[in-house]
This record gives C-alpha cells, structure tokens and sequence, in this order.
C-alpha cells in the first residue's frame, strides 16, 4: 500500500501557491516536501545505469520536442509532473481527489489527496493556465481608492492595449486581399456591405470570448475539451487545426507574391523561403514571459505600416464618396442570394473577416494581463478589452475596405465587361499606370508583405493553443510552425507550378472560403458557453438580447454556409 499524503486546500478548491513549500504528511509520520517525496520515488524505479541512461536519452529528446511548463524554484510536486484523477468522492460541502504522478508505475509512488471545503464546482482537470508562458505576465496598474481621473483610466487602458491588435492581424491577412480585390473589380463598391456587416459580426463575436476567456480563466480550446466527449472535442479540434492550416496557406502566397513583387523572386521559391519565418518566430518565444509585450508592439507596428500604406493608396486612388456609402450602408440582398459568384466572394469575405482560429487566440491572450480575482477586476478588465478589441478591429475594418474601394476605383468597368478580377500579382502592376503613380505599388508590396509576416506570428500562438487546450500537447513553436508549413506548402507550390499566378488567386480566395466554412464549428460552442450561467456566472453570463443576437449570428453563417454548398453542388464546380 502505497503511503497517503493530504494537502488541504484552500476555499477556491485550487491547489496550492507555487510559492509556497507544501509539506506532506505521509503515514510514518516523517515529513517531506512534495518535491522531495517524489524525487525519492523517482529514485528507487532507476536501478540500472542502463535504464537511467535511456531514460536521460529520452528526456533529451523530449525536452527537444515538447515543451516542459515553467516552474517556479519552489514549485510543488502535482507541479513538477503531470496528474491524473484516480477518484472523486463529494459530501456536501467537503471534496476530497486523489491523484498520482501520471509518469510513476510503482508500488512505492505517492498518492496525493487534496481536501477542500469549497462547494462542489468543476473538478480541477488541468493545473496549467492558457499560454503559462505569458499568463498575467503583463502587469496593470491598480487605481487607488477613489481615484478615477482620465490620467489612471489611460494607463489601465494602455496596459490592455495588445491583445485586440493581436487579434486584428487575422483580420487583414493576405487571404483578405484576394476576396476584396475580387469583389471590388467586379461589382464595383456592393460588396463593402459585406465587409461592414462582417466586421461588426467580428467585434460582437470577439467581445463574447473576451468575457469567455476572463470570466473562467480558460480558453475556448480547454473549454471545448472538459465540455464535450473525447471524440467531439478532437473533432472541433481537427477543425480548429484545418482552419489554421487555410490560414496559414494564405500567409505563405501572400508573402511569396510579396517577394515576388519586390524583389522579382519567383513564387516557388518564394513559397519554400517563407518557410524560414519560423526562426523569426522562435526569437520571439526565446523568452516568451519576458517578451510577450515586445511581440505586441511589434504586431502593432505593422499594422500601422500596413494601415499608412492604405490610407495612401485611397487617396491615390480617388474613389467615388457617393458610391462608397452606397456600398456601406444600401446592399443588394436579391442578388447576393440568387447569384453564386457574388455569394461566394461575399462568403469569402466573411471568412477573411471572421476568423475561426482567433476565437480560440483571444480567449488565451485575454489572460496574459494581471488583472485581480474579485468580481470589480474582471468587470474592468472585460471592459478595456473590449475597449481595446473595439479600436482595434476598426483598424481592420478600414484596411479591408480600403483594400475593395481601391480595386473598385482602379480596375471596375461600369460597362459591365469586367468578368474576372484581377490576380493579386496583377493588381500590383496595374497600379502604378491606372493611378499614374508608382509609389502605389510599392506601397502595395510592402503592405503585403507586412500582412504575412505579422499573420505568421499570431498563426503560431493559435496552433499552440488549440493543441495545448485540446490535446494537452505542447510542442516547441519551431517545431509546430515548421509542421504546419510543411503541409500547405506542398499544395501552394503544386498550385504554382501547374496554374501560375490566377491559380494562386483562386487558392486564395479558396482558403478564405474554406475558413467560412470552419467557423460555425468555433462560433457555437462559444455561444453556448457565454450563455450558460454555470459556465460564466451570474455577473458575467450572456443577457437574454445578447444570448439571442449570439443565437442568430451562429445560425445565420451555418445557414450561408449550407446555402453556399447547395448552389454550388447545382452548379457542378466552384463559381469564380
């Protein structure tokens, strides 16, 4: 019989601080420290050099491969290894879990039993915080009592700026490109519609995982998994990772055209050179804690190369201000449900817009910000981030329609004769003699390029979330990111080689559409989730108006999804 240890616990029914040394009182009286009791046990399974060699050998390859949770000098034993539930008793108002290091088969191991008097709530299945990394390592000032002037309100809401730019890069990602540019050449400025209405749809659906993220300390992604049965929650997973995949496919074209454009590199092998991001990616996560903030301030300042080289092309470009608000705000509904080639840009518009993948990204980088336990602390850091998700996502919104009001002033023929838009790759080198000024594309270029290599970095926290919320697997970003690259370059530069650059449009907007497709698989778990009192609480739970917006938005993109797949199947191919 192995020798039982208690640790009481406090009222939250979490383990201990890492802070604190917990001491385990086993049945011989004798007193150890939990990291002590299973360095012991550790050391009576290595009899042999031979096994202790293996077992160095295979840690080796692990610690390569994986990556361990950041652990404090004191940190404790259910710390230090993986846990697993062994049994769950309740009575009333007294809870009691026994678990044993998941890695440890002997005889001799130690069976920790945590005891806590909280009221029985969700059982404490996983130790680790969303992104560990990072978790509340962004500190927020703390206003006084009574302190309420606009100077604290400011530093508050600097210390939550980051996340929502985060987030905003999905947004304006090369994918984006090809759909607006499409839907500009083609039907003229009709199509903003679709791009205001989505990017409201975004802030809205962005909103509610904010809320998710904060209120429960968990991600969509580890929400998803103690939800639902195993084999549902890999299910959303696998759709999770496909929908960054389609992501990540545009951000490798994106960027090969961009080289292309500026550097005259051909695309295949701009395709393959676009690989090579991942060591940018891994300076990043060197010190992923200490540099987090860095990795924010460098997304923004790409955003704002991104936005300046818009705000130019607009004026460059000299669109129609009348035309443009009747784009916004007059849309032609009757013909977007009755022909397919417009509803399939419009829904790859909404799938540029609306990214599936950053559902799960922002509910874990909501939780990088220090913000208190109290009910007021959570109150306040919803309200900046959203605040912050707000201003950010309305950057976004003005580059994707910059983006459509520059194609429709530039290549849109009101004689009705344009019939195929322009690829990405043309539409550089049509700019500079329509708008008689080669500084537009330039700008193009850049602003390109900026766009995928900013995509790159948040496509990586993505993939690691998802797997770490899902699978619980955490492998290192350059591992991961060189895996995801791997799988859609193969179809980019197939795609290159055979069709050239209109194939490598079409993969584009394919992608997008692809990413419509996957998002009702993000979008109606979250909604269930926010509107589910004992999920979020009575403080935080979705209102009866909100819950029924959420309901209608989750219902109205499943219905253009299936809407979309019907005509198409009645056209025998995928409209272009």
């Amino acid at each position: 019989m192995p020798p039982v240890a208690a640790i009481s616990l406090p009222e939250s029914g979490l383990p201990p601080s890492p802070s604190i040394s917990t001491k385990l009182e086993v049945s011989d009286s004798m007193s150890y420290t939990a990291a002590e009791n299973l360095n012991q046990a550790s050391n009576s399974d290595s009899s042999s050099s031979t096994e202790t060699i293996y077992h160095t050998f295979r840690g080796k390859i692990a610690s390569f491969l994986y990556m361990a949770p950041p652990l404090a000098a004191s940190s404790t034993a259910e710390e230090r290894l993986p846990l697993r539930s062994t049994t769950s008793s309740q009575d009333r108002n007294k809870r009691t879990l026994q678990v044993t290091p998941q890695s440890s088969s002997s005889e001799s191991s130690p069976i920790l039993t945590y005891t806590t008097n909280a009221p029985p709530t969700r059982p404490p299945t996983r130790l680790l915080p969303s992104l560990p990394e990072a978790y509340h390592s962004v500190p927020v000032p703390r206003a006084r009592p009574g302190e309420v002037s606009w100077l604290s309100r400011c530093r508050t809401l600097l210390a939550y700026v980051g996340p929502g730019y985060m987030v905003a890069v999905g947004y304006m990602d090369p994918g984006n490109w090809a759909t607006d540019i499409a839907g500009g050449a083609i039907y003229d400025y009709a199509l903003l519609s679709v791009v205001l209405l989505s990017s409201l749809l975004a802030v809205f659906l962005q909103v509610l995982t904010v809320k998710l993220g904060v209120a429960t300390k968990r991600d969509l992604a580890q929400m998803c998994a103690e939800a639902y049965s195993p084999r549902f929650a890999v299910f959303l997973w696998i759709t999770a990772e496909i929908a960054i995949a389609a992501c990540d496919l545009a951000e490798v074209i994106g960027s090969a055209i961009a080289l292309q454009l500026l550097f005259g590199l051909p695309l295949v092998w701009g395709c393959c050179l676009t690989a090579l991001d991942v060591l940018i990616v891994l300076s990043f996560f060197d010190k992923p804690g200490r540099r987090f903030r860095g990795l924010e301030l460098a997304v923004m300042g790409l955003i704002a190369v991104i936005f300046v080289c818009f705000a130019a092309e607009i004026v460059l470009s000299r669109p129609s201000f009348s035309g443009v608000m009747k784009g916004f705000f007059v849309p032609d509904l009757y013909a977007l449900a009755t022909q397919a080639p417009r509803l399939y840009i419009a829904m790859g518009i909404l799938g540029a817009t609306v990214m599936p993948h950053n559902l799960y990204l922002h509910s874990s980088l909501v939780q990088t910000r220090d913000y208190g336990e109290s009910v007021e602390d959570k109150t306040e850091a919803i309200f900046y981030s959203s605040l912050d998700t707000i201003i950010a996502l309305s950057l976004a919104l003005f580059v994707n329609a910059a983006i459509l009001i520059v194609a429709a002033a530039a290549f849109f023929d009101p004689s009705g004769s344009t019939q195929d838009a322009p690829s990405v790759s043309e539409a550089y080198d049509l700019l500079a003699p329509v708008l008689g000024n080669k500084a537009a594309s330039i700008l193009f270029g850049v602003a390109l390029l900026a766009s995928g290599q900013n995509s790159t970095l948040t496509g990586t926290l993505a993939g690691q979330i998802v797997m770490e919320g899902f699978v619980q697997v955490r492998l290192k970003p350059w591992l991961r990111r060189l895996i995801t690259r791997l799988v859609v370059i193969v179809p980019a530069v197939f795609t290159v080689v055979l069709a050239g650059d209109k194939g490598v449009d079409f993969l584009l907007v394919l992608s997008q559409v692809i990413l419509s497709f996957q998002l009702s698989f993000a979008v109606f778990p979250l909604v269930m989730f926010t509107s589910d009192v004992s999920v979020m609480g009575t403080e935080f739970v979705n209102s009866p108006s909100t819950s029924f917006l959420a309901w209608v938005s989750a219902i109205l993109i499943a219905a253009l999804n299936i809407w979309l797949l019907v005509m198409t199947v009645g056209q025998g191919s995928i409209p272009a």
